[in-house]
């Protein structure tokens, strides 16, 4: 009786290994990345941008052969550009694809939700373009590809006095980490190189009236306004202040990056500029081939997020390919180990605070398309 009992134990024994070594070799034969971002909702046009980049990189690097003999299963999951909804996508790509790295977001505000998570579970998570600095300051799993605001708002600050704009308005959307932080930053910057806020105003996330905050913007005749939100509102605001006989440029962050901001605005936004991550115009040989393979794929032109988003699965396949596993821990210490990285948004390398060291670009939108103007370094 022992015997039998022992025989049939064993092969349940054997059956569960081999079951188990067989759901093992199955998972093994790819590896599994996780993308999300707001591909419908008020920032769409961040999400899909970032998305497609994304997406090219993934079919580049499989074509390629993929990355430690298997090929990148890329699962994207859209958060709606919805508070709250970046926590469930995160979770539901960790727990139901288990995923080993998470590409995402573009927002600041969603990466700051799905940071924790990532941190918690060892899940290194690379961001294309969250400028916020709170950031990568959830933890050691969580970088960018991206420049910070501290730098862009210093960028945008040191442009305004350069250009003589020495009376400066700010127009701040407070629902929006990134545009609280951009205004916070440039405002530092500003003062301390002799500049005047005049007044500063506020707004939310979805408003469509501005003409109370631009009033009270007039009657403080400023040489310029800095609106620091998103393309979803900029436009408007240009419009709308271009109404009230509000001449003075505008100027902006990489929250204005999206074909939607001239839809909106119109010849309102003309003359205007904001800083970015790179300019098609750029013509080196990396931004004009990337330029060429992303028009025959989507059909149209790349912005700064689609070519974040490319750049960050690219970093994110050379570190596996330098770490030799996709194992959390050694994984993360590979992507910390990030220098030089011959990027399409530059040199990328980054540092202690697993923030890139970049340049940014000024542009102006000069006959409804965005012209390069120059290059700021660090």
């Amino acid at each position: 009786m022992k015997v039998r009992n022992l025989a049939f134990l064993f092969c349940v024994s054997f059956l569960a290994i081999a079951c188990k070594r067989a759901e093992n070799l199955d998972q093994g034969s790819e590896i599994s990345i996780g993308e999300f971002a707001s591909l419908t909702g008020q920032t769409a046009s961040f999400g899909q941008s970032s998305h497609k980049g994304t997406l090219l990189a993934i079919e580049e690097i499989n074509a390629g052969g993929g990355v430690l003999g298997k090929k990148i299963r890329l699962t994207t999951e859209d958060d709606q550009s919805k508070a709250g909804e970046a926590v469930t996508v995160v979770r539901k790509l960790i727990s139901r694809e288990k995923i080993v790295a998470l590409l995402g977001e573009v927002s600041s505000s969603k990466s700051l939700e799905a940071a924790p998570i990532c941190q918690q579970e060892r899940i290194p998570m690379i961001s294309p373009a969250s400028t916020n600095p709170k950031v990568t300051e959830v933890g050691d799993y969580i970088f960018r590809v991206c420049f910070i605001d501290p730098f862009q708002g210093k960028v945008l600050a040191k442009y305004a006095i350069a250009k003589g704009w020495r009376r400066v308005a700010i127009l701040t959307d407070v629902k929006q980490d990134y545009s609280v932080g951009l205004s916070q930053f440039f405002r530092e910057t500003f003062r301390q190189n002799g500049g005047e806020i005049v007044v500063e105003q506020s707004y939310s996330s979805s408003d469509k009236d501005f003409k109370a905050q631009l009033t009270a913007i007039k009657a403080g005749v400023p040489d310029a306004i800095l609106a620091s939100g998103y393309y979803t509102e900029a436009g408007l605001i240009a419009r709308q202040a271009r109404e009230l006989e509000l001449k003075v440029p505008i100027l902006g962050g990489d929250g204005w990056d999206s074909p939607s901001l001239v839809e909106v605005a119109g010849n309102a936004i003309e003359g205007c500029f904001f800083s970015n991550h790179f300019s098609v115009e750029d013509p080196a040989p990396k931004i004009q081939e990337f330029l060429q393979k992303y028009t025959r794929r989507f059909n149209a032109a790349p912005d700064a997020m689609s070519a974040l988003g490319y750049d960050s699965a690219m970093i994110l396949a050379d570190a596996i390919k330098r770490a030799g596993t996709t194992e959390g821990p050694v994984l993360r210490s590979a992507i910390a180990a990030t220098r030089d990285f011959n990027g399409v948004t530059g040199l990328i390398s980054l540092n202690p605070e697993r923030n890139a060291d970049k340049a940014a670009v000024i542009m102006q939108i000069t006959g409804g398309q965005f012209r390069y103007v120059e290059t700021i370094r660090p």
